[in-house]
């Protein structure tokens, strides 16, 4: 299958720091690929690469240029307004008239299960319907694939299961998920691959059951075996 996505050799730079090292990844169409890795492995910084956030200091990114993309951050961002505008916004931006970009987020709220907030402030709304909210306004926008940073991190085990459900459904529809994680629990729930990221490196890029039933990976790396146990956050 032709590749969404592509990164050859992508190398990245924050002066004297290397936050990614020669990283090559390819993402199809239907994928749900979780990056998986401890803190300050690389995760968070290879999906704003991903999306086109920062430019890499060396290497390239193919992108399939009829391809829609959108992400969610770990703490969505909301305006100081309803969320049915907080929706509608994004799709004014792009280009529909308000009336219909009103219509099409009150759908995408629907789709969430968020129909009875539409009128509400954002900014008063709890942890799990701001995110359930920043996924209306991702799904309003029909992206071909969704880039997720750690999507239920801080959300309670309720408001983790309704995000993760959304996802599930997103998924089945076609949509693409790449999305980084911390929960080994959720990442073997909805990831068909896992790529575990070490020091800016990729150290392991398999299918979900490979990496979680496989050979040990001692011997590709320590701290991988460790993080799998859940020794290393």
């Amino acid at each position: 299958m032709s590749a969404l996505l592509q990164l050859k050799a992508v190398d990245l730079r924050f002066g004297a720091v290397a936050a990614l090292t020669g990283v090559e990844l390819r993402i199809t169409a239907g994928e749900r690929v979780a990056l998986i890795g401890a803190n300050g492995s690389g995760k968070s910084t290879l999906l704003r690469v991903l999306h086109g956030l920062i430019p890499p200091s060396r290497g390239s990114v193919l992108r399939d240029s009829a391809m829609r993309q959108a992400m969610l951050f770990q703490r969505p961002f909301v305006l100081r307004t309803s969320a049915m505008n907080n929706v509608a916004l994004g799709l004014w931006i792009r280009g529909t008239p308000w009336r219909l970009a009103k219509e099409e987020a009150l759908l995408a709220l629907g789709r969430v299960g968020m129909g009875e907030v539409a009128l509400r402030n954002a900014r008063a709304l709890s942890g799990g319907q701001q995110q359930r909210l920043a996924l209306a306004r991702a799904w309003s926008l029909r992206p071909d694939m969704l880039l997720l940073d750690e999507p239920t991190s801080s959300l309670d085990p309720h408001a983790k299961r309704e995000v993760e459900a959304l996802m599930a459904e997103f998924a089945e529809t076609g949509m693409t998920l790449v999305f980084a994680s911390h929960n080994l629990g959720q990442v073997k729930r909805l990831a068909t691959r896992v790529v575990y990221l070490e020091m800016g490196r990729v150290l392991a890029d398999l299918p979900t059951q490979e990496f979680f039933n496989g050979p040990r990976l001692g011997e590709t790396s320590r701290e991988a075996d460790l993080f799998v146990k859940g020794e290393t956050t």
